[in-house]
């Protein structure tokens, strides 16, 4: 019978196997330390500090759920103020015991950090170390280290850092060893006296395997001191008084020795296949053991065979200091050595240098970084690819054997990699900053003036952000400046920095401004959360408030916070102080800018992401208003996206082109897109239209399974934030019922901000070990792409294969960042799906699951599973369904929802012709040839205002008879039918109000349940004098429909005065500019026909599209309408303005915040 599976498991069991990732080993680890102390009748306690940082930025947010357990176990976390004071609290907790003061007979201590955060603790770690721990405490400093600067500044590696502070390490290859080495460092820090370091890099803390808890059971060896000689009696652990010279005495003499002891006591290096046979030996550790593991199962060698051919393997658990016995015994009788290492080589150097004065008649020829003539064969930079270790191994291994399948499988690589270098993605998924994000409106400066960037999601802004250069470590911010300054035209800068970063270090960056006394505004994002690395809480004392009363204490004179609402902090308001409203970001930043000295800005607006989740827990208010737009009304010109920078803005394609709605399953509620200069904005009170009434989907067949491998490898494709992950614990944890080994790597980085993910998970059948994590090259059986677009990236290109790969795809594309700044960008769908299609064996359903999932169950989070219930359906996932329904019982979150998206996915893929899908051919857009095309305008011109009828028509014939001599003329004639009706059909205040008064209601009705406090947001001509405060345009207020309404029947009611000497409206300079740019085009077309023939068609196709870039309303048409004067030379002659001001609806004021790139190079067209 098969035992109950619970996610507390993870914590809770101490027999059998369970499901464990990373990070959840390390938080396994002190519980079962402290376990295995109270067997030795030891009374310790436990003691975790350090920062957060990937790939341990879940650590501590891990910790905290499984807080219960640790305070069972006497175990205490505090996180650090930053990684430099929180090694140096670990530290503390190994001094406790003197004098009898302790409680414990000892305390073990955990310190945590990423590679650069303990470049930045390098003091305390060789004060502590040197000082040593306690004999019944032990402490393991664990490093995370992103070889491949996925979610880093840079790369980075704490090997060498360790061996400075001569600090013995110990290198985990997996998730396997997490625990067993964890125990074993803590040991060898209490027998040792060292501090014991421990090497976590991203493909071990990211990934998660089916573990098996006997691992945790194996006996720890003391060794006897007497190896160490005359040294056998020197104290190692800390003692009460020392000195600095004792310190080191101790540490050269005994302490590292000690450390080499017990590793070999305790056999954490391992000799495999050493046989008399053997010729080539392979040296590596950690996650490139795994790694080589993987090459070699790649090329069919297993041990037997491994013996044939004469490769041994030595797999080294401390990579410093090396352990020499084991390493010669091992090299003995070897003719070539090769060491396999990620980054910079340390362990081919201590090798090589423990067999300089060995034995020359045994002495192999050593390689790694270079070869034996100092070509590269394993570059030290970055991470080392699968295929770089499979072709070092493969030619070593032919010139000692000459086994021909050897080069053949380099020949394999090399018409892989030459037909690869051909290929490219056809469009880039980028992170990008949350929907509703502060930064999309902190980040904005004044024209001419640029801001230094910052660490964190301000990070990010450096690549997007026009006016945002450069970045510094974290604490740096601001202070090149200070360089910088006395050689500069400049007189000021900006500099950015986030609260979690001021909290950490910043504040003295702050400081070092103002002792050199120069003119910089620092302007602080305090979103109440440490965003990056998954919103972990600032703390109370760093509010607001906090930040203010310290910059002031600092010697600051001049602080401004701008937040939603000004009121709350008046209290702090004085000569140095103010309190704004967000929307003066530019206005008061262009005053701060002309202060003398050091001035700080603080913008109060929490994290988009935090807020969702304290929504989703009830711990802040959820409003219920909600932004629509109007699709009628909508131009596309796209001003929305760039007044908000957000995602959540997403293109709609309809019969009149390309316009802009609002996805309200991922909006935030900023409502700064309201701030778009168009009047196609309403909100209305309202909540989701959200599907709970799950129809009967009938009876499913059960699948014909078409994978039958032993390992079966799906690489799984998607989006940050839309719950992908979630696909991959399903998997993994409905292999764990089934009996089933299985592996998952998420390859995260910057995902979460709306970027790539993927995800490496492997199920194996009985009797086949994980190794690699990582899907070999060629070897993934299924892609799961629920976003193409990931799909085509050089990454997943690598694992998938024209041989191999069976596809999953989802055809609906959810926009790229690139949108935001690009309003008419092509998102390659057909180019994606041909990409996939050429370098898979086949696309075997391509299903629009987003549209599904958002119609049939409520929103689009339900993508993923349906994507899943599709390659289950296609008998690609090895697993049974009831154990896949089990894993989403056990998940406990949308339960009912997700099981009912998983059978959606298994219809649509058996039967996509169902009634419950016919939907989707309703919503589809039809093509119209230029025929039916003509005829559909015809009728909405008449809609429009009959009396312009028949000049329409004259001039669509006009533009047939330019066309009548050219060729290949269908798809020019309608983009010409196209935009002649766009330049005839100006959507005036009358237009307006019609679309408000014949479509506002419905799409209120297809997208909530229900819904009431409606307004529009206008900006009235009568008032375009007034000025909003953050965009300088005309300003727009929110208009209660009881009011806007009866004022659109109004205009609707009067069109009929459209033209005329009565018209109101045509005496506004708005409409003087759509009248005049009718003339010009229509003008235009008179030019061209009697152009030669030949020429005609290339003519109006460049009227055409220059024709098309004047959209929107206000000053954004106004703009766009200049370029198009400029780009057909023409000059408008200046003409009285009777009511020109009165009626006016367009600015002259410039618009200062200049934010994206794309925007200057739409101004330089």
């Amino acid at each position: 019978m098969q035992k109950k599976i619970s996610l507390s498991d993870k914590y809770e069991k101490r027999e059998g196997k369970i499901f464990l990732t990373g990070i959840q080993a390390l938080v396994r680890l002190p519980l079962i330390q402290k376990d295995l102390d109270a067997q030795n009748n030891l009374n310790t306690g436990g003691f975790i500090s350090g920062y957060k940082g990937s790939p341990l930025g879940g650590y501590d947010l891990e910790l905290s759920k499984a807080q219960k357990y640790l305070d069972e176990k006497n175990i205490f976390h505090q996180p650090g103020l930053n990684e430099e004071l929180g090694a140096t609290a670990v530290w503390g907790a190994q001094q406790g015991e003197f004098k009898q003061r302790g409680k414990k007979d000892g305390v073990f201590g955990i310190w945590y950090g990423k590679g650069p955060g303990m470049d930045r603790t390098m003091d305390v770690f060789k004060h502590a170390n040197a000082a040593g721990s306690s004999k019944y405490g032990g402490v393991l400093a664990i490093a995370g280290d992103d070889h491949a600067a996925k979610s880093s500044t840079l790369p980075h590696q704490s090997d060498h850092n360790f061996m400075s502070a001569f600090m013995p390490y110990l290198y985990p290859s997996g998730v396997d060893e997490i625990v067993k080495f964890g125990l074993l460092g803590i040991a060898m820090s209490r027998y040792s006296g060292c501090w014991t370091g421990f090497k976590i890099v991203s493909d071990v803390a990211d990934s998660g395997k089916r573990y098996d808890t006997a691992l945790e059971k194996f006996p720890i060896i003391i060794p006897d001191e007497s190896f160490l000689g005359e040294y056998k009696d020197l104290p190692r652990n800390i003692l009460y008084s020392d000195t600095p010279r004792e310190q080191d005495y101790r540490l050269q003499r005994a302490k590292g020795f000690a450390a080499q002891e017990f590793v070999r006591a305790n056999n954490i290096d391992v000799s495999m296949w050493k046989s008399g046979n053997s010729k080539m030996g392979i040296i590596t550790a950690g996650k490139s053991y795994n790694d080589v593991r993987e090459a070699l199962r790649w090329l069919d060698i297993d041990e037997n065979k491994a013996k044939e051919l004469g490769i041994c393997i030595y797999k080294v658990g401390m990579p410093w200091p090396l352990e020499p016995h084991g390493v010669r015994e091992f090299c003995e009788g070897l003719d070539t050595v090769l060491v396999v290492e990620e980054k910079r080589e340390l362990i081919e150097h201590q090798v090589k240098w423990q067999l300089y004065n060995w034995k020359e008649s045994v002495r192999p020829t050593v390689i790694g970084k270079q070869d034996e003539f100092g070509n590269w064969l394993l570059p030290a930079e970055n991470d080392l690819p699968l295929q770089t270790i499979v072709e070092a191994i493969s030619t070593r291994l032919h010139k000692i054997t000459g086994d021909s399948d050897l080069l053949n499988n380099l020949e394999w690589f090399r018409k892989r990699n030459e037909k690869q270098s051909n290929l490219e993605a056809p469009i880039i998924r980028k992170p990008f900053f949350c929907s509703g994000c502060p930064h999309n409106s902190s980040l904005k400066v004044p024209e001419g003036k640029r801001a230094l960037g910052g660490i964190g999601c301000h990070y990010m802004a450096v690549d997007s952000i026009e006016s945002t250069e450069f970045f510094t470590q974290m604490g740096g911010e601001g202070t090149p400046w200070i360089g910088i300054a006395p050689f500069s035209h400049e007189k000021h800068v900006f500099a950015n920095l986030g609260d979690g970063t001021y909290k950490h270090s910043g504040i003295l960056a702050i400081r070092a401004s103002l002792d050199a006394n120069v003119n910089i505004t620092y302007k602080i994002l305090y979103n109440d959360a440490v965003a990056m690395t998954g919103g972990q809480e600032i703390g109370s004392n760093w509010d607001v408030e906090g930040i203010v009363k310290q910059v002031l204490a600092e010697g600051v004179k001049k602080v401004s916070i701008l937040s939603e609402d000004p009121k709350r902090y008046n209290h702090l308001v004085s000569n140095e102080v103010k309190s704004l409203h967000r929307d003066t970001i530019i206005t008061e930043q262009e005053e701060l800018s002309e202060y003398e000295g050091v001035s700080v800005l603080i913008f109060d607006q929490t994290c988009a992401a935090e807020k969702r989740r304290r929504r989703k827990r009830g711990l802040m208010e959820d409003p219920k208003k909600r932004v629509v737009i109007n699709k009628d009304v909508c131009e596309g010109c796209g001003d929305c996206s760039v007044q908000s920078n957000c995602v959540s803005i997403e293109p709609l394609e309809t019969e009149l082109g390309r316009k802009r709605k609002i996805n309200q399953s991922n909006c935030n509620k900023d409502y700064s897109c309201i701030k778009g200069f168009c009047p196609s904005f309403i909100t209305v009170d309202a909540e989701i239209r959200n599907n709970t009434e799950f129809k009967d989907l009938g009876e499913l067949p059960e699948p014909q399974q078409k994978t039958n491998q032993d390992i079966n490898n799906i690489i799984l494709t998607g989006i940050g934030g839309t719950g992908v992950l979630t696909i991959s614990a399903i998997l993994a944890y409905a292999a764990h019922y089934e009996g089933k080994d299985s592996s998952v790597l998420d390859m995260t980085g910057l995902a979460q901000k709306g970027g790539a993910v993927w995800s490496h998970i492997k199920i194996f059948e009985k009797n086949n070990k994980p190794y690699s994590q990582k899907i070999s090259p060629g070897s993934a059986n299924v892609l799961l792409a629920c976003d193409g677009v990931v799909g085509t990236k050089p990454e997943i290109q690598e694992v998938i294969s024209k041989e191999k790969t069976i596809t999953v795809l989802n055809s609906n594309t959810i926009p790229v960042a690139d949108f935001i700044t690009q309003r008419d960008i092509d998102f390659k769908n057909n180019d994606v799906f041909h990409m996939l299609e050429n370098t898979t064996k086949k696309i075997i359903s391509n299903i629009p699951a987003i549209s599904i999932s958002e119609k049939l169950s409520g929103d689009a989070i339900g993508t993923n599973m349906l994507m899943l219930g599709s390659a289950y359906q296609n008998g690609l996932i090895p697993l049974k369904a009831e154990n896949i329904f089990k894993a989403i019982e056990l998940n406990g979150i949308g339960v009912e929802r997700n099981l009912y998206n998983f059978n959606l996915g298994r219809l649509y893929t058996i039967n996509p012709s169902h009634e419950i899908f016919s939907f989707l051919s309703e919503n589809e857009v039809k093509e119209l040839n230029s025929i039916e095309l003509f005829e559909d305008r015809l009728e909405r011109i008449k809609i429009y205002d009959q009396r312009l009828v028949e000049d329409f028509k004259k001039d669509k014939n006009l533009i047939d008879l330019i066309l009548s001599q050219e060729a290949d003329t269908e798809n020019i004639t309608k983009d010409a039918i196209k935009e002649l009706y766009r330049v005839y059909a100006i959507k005036d205040e009358y237009e307006v109000a019609r679309m408000h008064l014949e479509s506002t209601a419905k799409i209120l009705d297809n997208t909530f349940n229900s819904w009431n406090n409606l307004k529009f947001y206008l900006s009235p001509p009568i008032i375009s004098f007034i000025k909003d405060k953050r965009t300088q345009r005309p300003i727009k207020i929110a208009i209660p429909g009881y009011i806007a309404l009866p004022i659109f029947k109004i205009l609707k009611s009067i069109k009929f005065l459209r033209g005329t000497f009565f018209d109101p409206l045509s005496f506004s300079q708005d409409r003087k500019q759509d009248k005049e740019h009718k003339e010009i085009f229509r003008n235009k077309l008179v030019e061209i026909h009697n152009l030669i023939t030949g020429t005609k068609g290339k003519k109006l196709s460049e009227l055409i599209e220059v024709s098309k870039e004047v959209k929107g309303y206000g000053p954004v048409r106004a703009a766009s309408y200049e370029i198009f004067k400029a780009r057909t030379n023409f000059h408008s002659k200046k003409s009285p303005r009777i009511f020109n001001r009165f009626f006016r609806f367009q600015s002259r004021t410039n618009i200062s915040a200049k934010k994206h790139k794309a925007q200057k190079e739409n101004r330089a067209e």
